[in-house]
């Protein structure tokens, strides 16, 4: 378990290649169940290693950027969402009506800090699973953690770059980062070391696991009654139409994260006969760490 939280922390320093890295953090989760007894404390642990691995391999198709710029996939999200917008790309549009070119509006604002408050979301409802509505966590834990892990997987496989890196380069009309001002004037100084501490891989574009698993927190929330779900699809749709008007995601990066959020919810309970056998086996083995 030591050498899972160690690796992702030195795979710079020891120069680790990506396999050795998956290879010594992802046990890590199964290491504290076989380790400690169980708890809601140790259950906290298992689903904060597996975010932790999760964090690592998000963040190490960017170790080499220039490998990473020739895989970068820029034109097909514009194709899609032109297609969408009719002629004009959704992003371009919003903009355009919306915002204005050099000032900040509260519309602006508020929407940042939805954009901003999605570090909490999906964990948050996870936490509140587990201390609230204990016997519907593993569950929950199990669809959030697919959802951030599999959306990981297409960042390796087909690495594309959103819009305003799209209008920044000058394959689209000029996306403004909304996002960006608005932290700057709200943030000032703290902005950039901030925004640098979590930015991670920048073309992590699709599928949106913003959206995503915001979708699977609505789901999640969905298994405690209709208030909590409506609260959960609210907050995913207000989180959406802000994704697409800062200039973070396009629209069909959002349908992917709709796509790939609902397919696991969806398949998950014909995977539950096997995840419920492996848990047995695990549990068995658990009284011996004692």
């Amino acid at each position: 378990m030591a050498v899972g939280v160690a690796t992702p922390l030195v795979r710079h320093r020891l120069r680790l290649r990506p396999v050795t890295v998956s290879a010594l953090s992802w046990p890590a989760p199964a290491a504290l169940a076989l380790a400690t007894r169980r708890s809601p404390l140790r259950d906290a642990g298992i689903y904060a290693l597996q975010m932790w691995a999760y964090f690592a391999h998000y963040d190490m198709p960017d170790d080499d950027p220039e490998a990473l710029l020739q895989r970068l996939k820029v034109s097909y999200p514009i194709r899609v969402d032109r297609a969408l917008g009719g002629g004009t790309a959704p992003t371009v549009r919003l903009q355009r009506r919306i915002g204005r070119e050099g000032q900040v509006r509260p519309l602006d604002y508020l929407l940042a800090a939805v954009h901003w408050s999605w570090f909490l979301v999906p964990h948050g409802t996870v936490a509140y699973m587990l201390l609230w509505h204990r016997d519907s966590f593993p569950r929950s834990a199990f669809l959030m953690a697919a959802c951030f892990d599999l959306g990981c997987v297409v960042y390796w496989l087909v690495p594309t770059a959103p819009p305003w890196y799209a209008g920044a380069t000058g394959q689209m009309p000029p996306v403004r980062r909304i996002m960006a001002e608005a932290g700057e004037r709200a943030w000032r100084r703290l902005w950039h070391p901030l925004y640098h501490s979590l930015q991670g891989n920048p073309f992590a574009a699709m599928p949106s696991l913003h959206f995503g698993t915001s979708v699977m927190a609505a789901r999640v929330l969905s298994q405690v009654g209709r208030g909590h779900a409506a609260l959960g699809w609210a907050y995913a749709a207000t989180l959406g139409f802000g994704l697409v008007y800062l200039g973070e995601h396009y629209v069909v990066d959002l349908l992917a994260g709709l796509a790939l959020a609902e397919g696991i919810w969806r398949v998950a309970p014909r995977a539950e006969l096997a995840i419920r056998t492996i848990a047995a086996a695990v549990q068995r083995l658990e009284p011996r760490a004692g």
